[in-house]
């Protein structure tokens, strides 16, 4: 099977953990361990990643040095790219063995600069803020929004339109290479007039990259991989419930948190339309359950609605 597998940035980075070279290091062990055995179950491998903390992280610490330092987000996108995909790649070699052959690649993603997201930024970065922290970054232009009971930088998350290492993505994997790509929605660019490209200020939804990247690739599964066992129905509330499978067209008609679980609908219904390949969204150290179907939430053509159950 050919597998997408996209890990959240809260996969990476737990709540409430300190953005520490330590703790990101030891959860992307913890992700290679919960994606080794589907390399050595036999699947195709693709592994995109979200890059929300880090690339918000990297924002403030150039913004607080010196006033010539700053840089522009697409190089920021870069940045954590690079950082987490090396960090990726290193645990998935250490448990698979020098034999494996893997790739991180840079992934720059076309986007449309005349796409409404610009104008309406809803991409959370960095970490939360108490409502003093959100003055000072309201103070210095940054957009702000409520995250839980506090505040967090937002963005322009403008949609994917075309994932530029996709033929080189495929010839890796049909070569039989574990590709690590795409990471943090990949790095946003426009063409101009001249039709060269040209960097823009944004942090694509990794999992609506993730979804076209698996189009592209002919991929059997889109596997999002997050910090909750399910997509749930009235979350937060005492009737909660996990949903464990539904069509796209009855979960598109549902309505989701636009900064978090919305995309990821969105990129599931999107891929599983049609009945070309199944999505399925649930935890990370449930991966094999999840391909198995036993755990998450599959979207897939010939479901019958919405099925839900208690969550555990």
């Amino acid at each position: 099977m050919r597998i997408v597998a996209a890990l959240g940035g809260n996969a990476l980075l737990r709540r409430g953990e300190a953005l520490s070279a330590a703790n990101q290091a030891n959860n992307v062990r913890l992700a290679a361990l919960s994606l080794a055995p589907l390399i050595e179950a036999g699947h195709e491998l693709v592994i995109t990643h979200g890059n929300g903390p880090q690339v918000g992280l990297l924002a403030l610490q150039a913004a607080a040095g010196p006033a010539d330092g700053d840089q522009p987000l697409d190089v920021l996108d870069a940045q954590s790219e690079g950082m987490i995909g090396y960090l990726i790649e290193r645990e998935m070699r250490n448990l698979l063995g020098p034999a494996r052959r893997v790739a991180t690649l840079l992934t720059q993603v076309r986007v449309d600069p005349r796409d409404p997201a610009f104008g309406h930024p809803t991409k959370p970065i960095g970490p939360v803020h108490d409502d003093a922290g959100a003055a000072r970054l309201s103070a210095r232009g940054f957009a702000v929004a409520r995250d839980g009971k506090g505040w967090r930088r937002v963005v322009a998350s403008p949609a994917p339109a075309e994932i530029l290492v996709a033929p080189i993505v495929a010839d890796l994997v049909d070569a039989g290479a574990l590709v690590i790509c795409a990471g943090g929605g990949g790095i946003p660019v426009v063409r101009d007039e001249a039709g060269h490209l040209q960097g823009i200020e944004a942090v694509i939804d990794k999992d609506l990259a993730s979804g076209l990247l698996a189009r592209s690739l002919r991929a059997d599964l889109l596997m999002m991989l997050t910090d909750v066992e399910a997509v749930m129905l009235d979350w937060g509330r005492p009737e909660a419930r996990a949903i464990t499978e539904a069509a796209p067209r009855a979960l598109a008609a549902l309505d989701f948190a636009a900064g978090s679980m919305g995309p990821k609908v969105a990129a599931a219904v999107v891929f599983a339309e049609g009945g070309k390949g199944r999505a399925v969204i649930g935890r990370l150290q449930d991966a094999g359950a999840l391909v198995a179907g036993t755990a998450g939430t599959g979207i897939r053509e010939g479901a019958p609605g919405i099925t839900c159950r208690t969550p555990s």
